[in-house]
């Protein structure tokens, strides 16, 4: 009895090791631009869950791509998609659209010191950022500011000068 539990158990790893290498076959595919006929449905919902991030957001057609695939291999068109240039988006799941429209809306505002920063917003505010500098940096620009002041004067009498006596 032992025996055939660790039987199953064998076949069972093989068998999700075996998809997981298929979809890590068709995400290579995909990425490479060739052909990802002839998977199984559950090899195609694989990859997409198992999709990396770059290859998300630099290599949306492969999305598509794959959902074409899932959708043909389930008997869903007649015709497979192939390692070209497919531009025609498939529409969203009802579970993709919520996943987009909740990271649309933000991650919740997260208390920093005593003001609330909210992810993915720019809070640019030139004159708190200049009050809040240190004087001594300050100070720093304002002699810098001096001496380019200086040396710009400088050459400006010189030219002056030349010109006169020129």
């Amino acid at each position: 009895m032992a025996a055939l539990a660790a039987g199953v158990a064998i076949v069972l790893t093989g068998a999700s090791t075996a998809q997981a290498s298929e979809a890590t076959k068709i995400i290579e595919r995909c990425a490479h631009g060739e052909s990802i006929q002839g998977f199984k449905p559950s090899a195609y919902r694989e990859a997409l869950k198992q999709l990396p991030t770059e290859i998300i957001e630099y290599l949306d057609p492969c999305v598509n791509q794959i959902r074409k695939a899932a959708l043909a291999s389930a008997g869903g068109s007649s015709g497979g998609p192939t390692g070209g240039s497919s531009n025609t988006p498939i529409p969203l799941t009802p579970a993709e659209s919520k996943a987009v429209q909740s990271a649309h809306k933000g991650a919740p505002a997260v208390p920093i010191g005593n003001a609330p920063i909210r992810p993915g917003v720019v809070h640019a505010d030139i004159a708190s950022a200049i009050n809040k500098l240190p004087h001594s940096l300050f100070a720093m620009l304002a002699f810098l500011i001096a001496c380019a002041l200086v040396l710009i004067g400088g050459e400006a009498r010189k030219r002056v000068s030349a010109r006169r006596n020129g």
